[in-house]
């Protein structure tokens, strides 16, 4: 038994803030509206699935930031505990040293 989504209507693309059930839209719709379901996505919250033949291939949903994702500059301030001499060699033999 295989699951299909329904099928593509007008109402697929018109979703309102008060409207928070996922939406079906077909790939040319999607092609062509792009730019202003991103806009919906992220100003509403609605879940949009992109739909080619009635068989859904894509999901677009709003970014929510992993739990401690920050700026990348910085991340790592205070994580070497101390080094006094960085330019000078390690002690150690290394592999492109031996014969």
């Amino acid at each position: 038994m295989s699951e299909k989504a329904p099928g593509p209507s007008k109402r697929a693309v018109r979703a309102t803030a008060r409207d928070t059930a996922v939406r079906y839209v077909p790939a040319a719709a999607f092609k062509t509206t792009c730019l202003e379901l991103l806009n919906r996505v992220r100003e509403t919250g609605v879940d949009f699935v992109v739909t080619k033949h009635g068989t859904p291939v894509a999901r677009v949903v709003p970014y929510k930031p992993a739990q401690g994702e920050g700026a990348f500059f910085g991340s790592m301030k205070g994580s070497v505990l101390r080094y006094d001499r960085p330019f000078d060699p390690i002690d150690g033999d290394y592999d492109i040293n031996k014969p």
